[in-house]
């Protein structure tokens, strides 16, 4: 029973970001399609944080009517919207219509704000449904989330995503050159599958977290594997049975005051700097990871190729269930500690950064070790930051049910502030320049 919750619990994590990490992991073919470029990550990204207007109101649900919302409910609804939206996203993610005179991606822009605000609103609503089982699978559950990085990063280095070369082309007569000439164009190989059929793939994983979540919910475990609030099992109506069913919320019982008591801290006695620190590491990380350095990754990426996009997008991906799996295996509370290693991610990311703001002739550009530095830089920024995300949320889990929706509301507000901060200086400022791989001539 307790490997079949794990599986179950992984399988309803990985419904947490799949379809968001989705998008990012097929940046580098979708922006070589849709017209706005090396500048959609922007987009995204606000796009993204306007669907927090979901944990927002679940957060308000939360403090205004405490323990009158249906998580299960909403868990319900808001992963068959996710199905619904990969489905639609799989048919019209080109479709494009004028607006303010140019084209825009107005289909994908308004699949993407739905599918956002699946996975922005499961903040708040997967941890807190995870709390009420114990502690063991809430890892479980951040392998699950993580993995919904880690598959479609792997099913996009199968697709073989943005690979291109640099071809001779003709021009004639005419254009501003005035004569006949060659030049090189950036020539786009295709992928081993489609675009459609990775947002296919990504159906399956809402799919499957879908599934996942059903079935926890009919599972009956033992009475020591169920998680109350307050460590005690209060008097219920209806349980005549040693066992009790997952889903809370068809519970009625007697006393609902003793229900709502915070737990015990299992001898975790943080003051409230340290609990300040703790939700400042959730905003700080948060916004790096989810708002600030996303919106210009092609930026500090595209300079080196495609491929070192490609494979910086996928293979960082990859760094947030391994630190998951770290996080499982070797704890360590230590809040000195993470905050050395938010510093050390903080660091990786400001060279990122540096490489966007020096787009499009960065540090060694045309040479295999600039490619190799964007890559790694990449893989230990989001490594790094995504174990100090897990211990606070471990952390955090064991004071108390609030504790983790504050814990999901703040790491929105982190991603909030982060986007919001960057778009007007990718699309209004212009802060950060283009180029064309094969075109660009930098100094050397």
């Amino acid at each position: 029973m307790s490997l079949l919750v794990h599986m179950l619990a992984c399988a309803f994590g990985l419904g947490s970001w799949v379809a968001v990490n989705g998008l990012w992991v097929e940046l580098p073919l979708i922006v070589n399609t849709l017209p706005e470029g090396w500048d959609l990550p922007s987009y995204l990204t606000v796009i993204i944080q306007l669907a927090n207007v979901g944990p927002l109101l679940i957060t308000l649900m939360h403090k205004l009517s405490p323990g009158r919302m249906s998580e299960r409910a909403v868990i319900y609804a808001i992963l068959s919207v996710g199905v619904l939206s990969c489905v639609l996203l799989a048919f019209f993610w080109d479709e494009t219509t004028i607006v303010a005179g140019a084209s825009h991606s107005t289909a994908f822009f308004i699949i993407t704000f739905f599918l956002s605000l699946v996975d922005c609103t499961s903040s708040v609503t997967f941890l807190p449904f995870m709390s009420r089982l114990p502690a063991k699978y809430i890892t479980t559950y951040f392998i699950g989330e993580g993995l919904s990085g880690f598959l479609p990063g792997v099913a996009a280095l199968a697709q073989g995503v943005g690979m291109a070369k640099c071809v001779n082309s003709s021009q004639t007569a005419g254009n501003n050159t005035g004569g006949n000439g060659w030049f090189l164009q950036t020539q786009y190989l295709p992928p081993n599958f489609s675009i459609e059929v990775f947002f296919s793939f990504l159906t399956a994983m809402m799919c499957l977290s879908l599934s996942a979540f059903v079935a926890v919910n009919r599972l009956r475990l033992p009475l020591s594997e169920h998680l109350v609030a307050d460590s005690v099992v209060p008097v219920c109506s209806g349980l005549d049975n040693p066992a009790v069913d997952t889903d809370a919320d068809d519970l009625r019982c007697q006393n609902k005051e003793e229900s709502q008591i915070v737990p015990p801290l299992a001898g975790l006695n943080h003051s409230v700097y340290q609990l300040a620190f703790m939700y400042f590491l959730v905003v700080w990380v948060n916004g790096a990871t989810n708002g600030v350095l996303p919106s210009v990754q092609t930026y500090s990426c595209m300079p080196y190729g495609n491929l070192a996009y490609h494979l910086s997008a996928a293979l960082a991906s990859v760094a947030n269930p391994v630190a998951c799996t770290i996080a499982m295996f070797f704890q360590n509370r230590s809040l000195t500690l993470l905050g050395v290693l938010m510093v050390i991610g903080t660091g990786f990311g400001s060279y990122n950064m540096a490489m966007a703001a020096m787009s499009p002739c960065p540090l060694l550009q045309g040479s295999e070790a600039g490619q190799v530095l964007i890559v790694l830089s990449w893989l230990f920024f989001t490594g790094t930051l995504s174990y100090v995300k897990v211990m606070v949320g471990i952390i955090l889990r064991d004071h108390s049910h609030s504790a983790l929706v504050w814990c999901g509301a703040a790491a929105q507000m982190g991603s909030l502030v982060g986007s919001v901060t960057m778009f007007p200086m990718v699309n209004i400022l212009k802060l950060f320049k283009s180029g064309d791989f094969c075109n660009t001539k930098c100094p050397l």
